[in-house]
């Protein structure tokens, strides 16, 4: 694939550099999600998300446990960053994404602990969460470059995003695994702190798709460029899982691929609010992969007490 990684062409024309430059712009009054806090993050000032100017970092690791085409049989280098820009009550990873277990790291590491991955043999750079520190990726992205890394950028968020700043990473990402998480905004401010999430959401994932179109996978199934959308299904509809897929199918394609999760556990707070205070039931599970159904979307993978499964019916569009 010519000009692979895209970044490869978007440093080499200089495009990376206008678009590092676009992105720490909106730190100096940050309005980099759909919070605009307004602080000025260039001087350290912090808002919702509790993140100055170097990301916060928690681990990084070749991993194992992504869908197949990203993980693979090498694993995804996954970057876990610390802080996130949801509040969520049932987050599995509170411990990092809220109380801020990590450690602050300058650009530079970053870099290096993306060449550190390219090293392992990882098919990928995960970027966990990557939302409140997107401009310092793209810094530490354009350096490791010069160092030689040469891998694919997937870009891993929980979808509270403005399609304003995904449009700063047309041509630098390839890989967009996005969470579809909510379709009511009811749902989202109570348990997420989230408002108008399903709106900001939907925007950026239809830009998402407008940068991608339909994903591309190699020989070895490994996806080489596209999205894949992951929808969590919770407790009593909350998610809105037939709302989604319907959006999915009438808005993107229905040759996008979807993830659907059925391991939502009421870790953190999620005991406090007896509505989802409980895993999903088989029944709950059931009528989820039937919304899919209903749509036509039958990319993907669903989820039993086994693992992943593949959805019926997929045809896998091969990179030339």
């Amino acid at each position: 694939m010519q000009n692979y990684p895209s970044y490869l062409k978007s440093y080499s024309d200089s495009t990376l550099k206008t678009r590092i430059n676009q992105a720490y712009k909106l730190l100096e009054s940050c309005i980099i999600c759909p919070r605009k806090c307004k602080v000025n993050r260039i001087d350290n000032e912090r808002g919702f998300c509790r993140v100055g100017i170097n990301p916060v970092v928690c681990s990084y690791m070749s991993h194992q446990g992504e869908e197949p085409p990203i993980s693979g049989a090498k694993g995804s280098g996954t970057i876990f960053f610390s802080f996130c820009n949801l509040k969520c009550i049932y987050c599995q990873n509170y411990h990092f994404s809220q109380e801020g277990e990590g450690k602050e790291v300058p650009i530079e590491k970053l870099s290096e602990f993306m060449l550190y991955l390219q090293g392992l043999g990882c098919h990928n750079i995960n970027l966990v969460t990557p939302t409140h520190v997107m401009p310092q990726i793209l810094k530490a992205l354009y350096i490791a470059i010069e160092k030689g890394l040469s891998i694919p950028i997937v870009y891993n968020t929980s979808g509270y995003e403005l399609p304003e700043a995904i449009k700063i990473l047309d041509g630098i990402v390839d890989i967009y695994l996005v969470d579809m998480r909510y379709a009511d905004n009811e749902y989202s401010i109570k348990y997420s702190q989230a408002p108008n999430y399903p709106s900001f959401n939907q925007g950026a994932v239809k830009e998402m798709y407008r940068q991608m179109g339909d994903s591309e996978f190699d020989e070895n199934n490994i996806i080489k460029k596209g999205m894949i959308i992951r929808h969590l299904v919770l407790p009593n509809n909350i998610s809105g899982t037939e709302k989604i897929m319907k959006f999915i199918s009438q808005n993107l394609s229905n040759k996008v691929y979807i993830s659907l999760m059925s391991q939502y556990h009421p870790y953190s707070q999620a005991h406090k609010y007896p509505e989802i205070a409980r895993r999903i039931t088989k029944e709950e599970y059931q009528t989820a992969i039937g919304c899919l159904r209903k749509y036509g979307l039958n990319n993907g993978w669903t989820q039993d007490s086994y693992g992943l499964n593949r959805l019926a019916g997929v045809n896998i569009k091969r990179s030339v």
